[in-house]
């Protein structure tokens, strides 16, 4: 059975992942509205009423904008760990409790044929934690919103068929950027988001042989560009020995446009 997914948008604006099998569909946060979320789902030829549930990274507003509508709106089960469901209940709305499913870090829930492990990240947020969707041998990892891959995180994610991992800003563009100095610090912090450099090492140490798609998420508007970013990961792989391209392809991501449904 096939193991398909798109990244339906990321960046600061909005942040949404479709994966999905012959069995279940699942949405991994919707942090746009719901009227954007539809849209988004129209572009890739699937409808919102199909998902089997929505999993939920953490509390921030580019994660969970449109996860009380889209809950509500088509009866969905919404799964998230219970510090995370406490900080995001007053700002999605009223949630059916029977629609409400904790779902612990560093634990696996399984859908059929598809399991799904949670691991923590390092972002200011109460619990964060993101994903790794396992199924018949096929593996994706969804990473970002970390200030930075521990060791850890490296085991849980190492050797993917996918990823979508974060290559958030250009450090120089940030630093000589318009963003006053305590954001700079946040993004630059252990608690932000990782660099295109900071990034790419971390890719190094976990891209494998089975790896064949790379895609750089949750670009900054503002401290970041698609080619810089793209160039940026490149040099540092092949400084490591890595040919992209040949092993591997990186991929772009968008905060408005999503990648074309892909089979893993």
């Amino acid at each position: 059975m096939a193991l398909n997914f798109s990244v339906l948008a990321s960046g600061s604006t909005g942040n949404a992942i479709y994966v999905e099998t012959e069995e279940h569909s699942f949405l991994v946060d919707a942090g746009l509205s719901g009227k954007a979320m539809e849209g988004l789902f129209q572009q890739i030829g699937r409808n919102i009423k199909d998902l089997s549930g929505i999993f939920v990274t953490h509390e921030h507003s580019d994660h969970i904008k449109g996860v009380g509508i889209l809950a509500r709106k088509y009866q969905l089960p919404i799964y998230a760990n219970e510090k995370t469901w406490n900080a995001m209940d007053p700002l999605i709305g009223n949630v059916p409790t029977e629609q409400k499913f904790i779902f612990n870090m560093e634990t696996v829930k399984s859908f059929g044929s598809l399991d799904i492990e949670s691991f923590g990240v390092s972002h200011d947020a109460v619990e964060p934690m993101f994903y790794v969707f396992h199924h018949e041998g096929k593996k994706i990892v969804l990473i970002t919103d970390t200030g930075y891959v521990s060791d850890r995180m490296k085991g849980i994610i190492s050797n993917a068929d996918i990823y979508v991992f974060e290559s958030n800003h250009d450090v120089s563009m940030l630093r000589m950027g318009k963003y006053p100095w305590n954001i700079k610090r946040r993004i630059l912090s252990d608690v932000g988001h990782v660099s295109n450099e900071d990034a790419a090492l971390a890719m190094s140490e976990v891209i494998g042989d089975r790896t064949k798609r790379v895609y750089l998420a949750h670009l900054s508007m503002d401290n970041n560009m698609k080619d810089l970013a793209r160039m940026s990961v490149t040099q540092t792989l092949e400084s490591k020995g890595m040919i992209v391209g040949e092993q591997f392809s990186l991929y772009d991501t968008d905060p408005k446009n999503p990648t074309p449904l892909t089979a893993v």
